[in-house]
């Protein structure tokens, strides 16, 4: 079985039971198309990012389940003849990032049972290296700017006027 998350935002005009009535016939859906429901997260009201049908606010709903890929398929449909859900986005999750989260345990838990099989090696602990205070010497000191000149020199003048 695939899993999949889905989130969907309603939009905030509707009363909490019905709102809850929606969330419930959705995750009907997923029983119904013989999937497993594994967390239903209700972020309630939240800010959108931008406005929506004139509304800047939505309740936000979250699915995490698994199942056969028509299911995602249903949940669209009725999410797209629903007026009150105003977007909605399926993802399939990867199963890599599930296994990894399984099968690697911490390199202490791998430590800890090479240790009680006595197959540790000693390893020269390394102290880290102390930087040396240089003396930074003062920057050398830049020369005198000369003045600025206010006015042209006469024989600059002379010239332009030939």
């Amino acid at each position: 079985m695939r899993q999949y998350e889905t989130a969907f935002l309603i939009t905030p005009k509707l009363e909490e039971e019905e709102t809850e009535k929606l969330i419930e016939k959705m995750a009907e859906v997923v029983k119904k198309k013989k999937g497993k429901m594994v967390n239903i997260e209700k972020w309630g009201k939240r800010k959108l990012a931008y406005p929506i049908d004139k509304l800047d606010e939505a309740i936000y709903v979250f699915f995490h389940y698994e199942g056969s890929p028509d299911i995602p398929h249903e949940l669209q449909r009725r999410f797209r003849q629903t007026e009150t859900v105003l977007r909605y986005l399926t993802l399939k999750k990867d199963e890599q990032t599930q296994l990894r989260k399984k099968a690697k345990p911490g390199k202490r838990g791998k430590a800890k049972k090479a240790e009680e099989k006595g197959k540790i090696a000693e390893e020269p602990i390394l102290e880290p290296e102390k930087k040396e205070e240089s003396k930074k010497e003062p920057p050398e000191e830049l020369p005198e700017v000369p003045p600025e000149v206010t006015e042209p020199e006469p024989e600059i003048l002379a010239e332009e006027k030939e």
